[in-house]
């Protein structure tokens, strides 16, 4: 397909222009008019690219891109080596931030929800980007760690009684850890995020609302996978997603 057709179908499908987010979404790096074959992945690393390039990929599809606000706009350093790299093998590179983390089918928010069985119930916070929900169980924060943990592969960090018992809970993907006074106010027993700074864990022991900090990336994977595979299936060509390791 080409490359055109591509980024006007995702761009409609994901509404980026909905939102105000602090990158563009969209073709980030022009390359080959025709697109066979996709490499998908979370952030556009250069251990993604050299990845994409040893697949023979045409386009790389990701969450995090380029070009965020108050960034350095030189083109320099590690800025050059990834958009040269990507010029040099002719590979477009499209990414989409927020219209992902939001969308109701393939966002990560949505995703990361059913993969740990939460029932969403409604949407809050600045453009509907957060999720409340419920278990279908009461568990506690030490079984629902647990859960977390497996379903991720990674062990979340957890402020919190390891017995409070969980029933409402709220969640938003990433770095969403400045969010969590708004979670507070949906009365939630937990919230989770990927990542958690010092004053949340204070609000979390004062307002005994457990904070767990599930990891950035872990809890990322799950949009752009879905989204990738959609595409490769609505217009026949190949989707491959690649996970480049990151702790945080």
């Amino acid at each position: 397909m080409h490359r055109d057709e591509l980024e006007k179908y995702l761009n409609e499908l994901l509404d980026i222009h909905r939102f105000q987010d602090y990158c563009p979404n969209g073709l980030q790096v022009e390359g080959r008019p025709e697109i066979q074959s996709i490499v998908s992945g979370v952030t556009a690393s250069i251990d993604l690219l050299q990845a994409a390039i040893a697949a023979k990929a045409d386009a790389i599809l990701v969450h995090h891109g380029y070009f965020w606000r108050n960034e350095d706009v030189r083109i320099v350093g590690v800025k050059y080596r990834r958009i040269g790299l990507l010029m040099a093998h002719q590979i477009n590179l499209l990414a989409y931030h927020l219209p992902l983390d939001s969308h109701p089918q393939f966002g990560n928010n949505t995703l990361l929800g059913k993969k740990l069985g939460f029932i969403e119930t409604g949407r809050f916070g600045g453009q509907d980007i957060m999720i409340h929900g419920e278990l279908s169980r009461a568990i506690t924060l030490k079984t629902l760690a647990e859960r977390i943990s497996r379903t991720l592969l990674r062990k979340p960090q957890v402020i919190g009684g390891a017995d409070t018992i969980i029933r409402r809970i709220a969640w938003c993907t990433g770095g969403a850890q400045n969010y969590f006074e708004a979670a507070v106010q949906q009365d939630v027993d937990a919230y989770i995020t990927g990542e958690i700074s010092e004053h949340n864990v204070h609000l979390a022991r004062e307002t005994g609302i457990a904070f767990i900090a599930a990891g950035h990336h872990a809890t990322e994977r799950y949009g752009v996978q879905a989204l990738g595979d959609h595409v490769a299936q609505k217009f026949s060509i190949q989707h491959q997603f690649i996970d480049i390791d990151n702790p945080v």
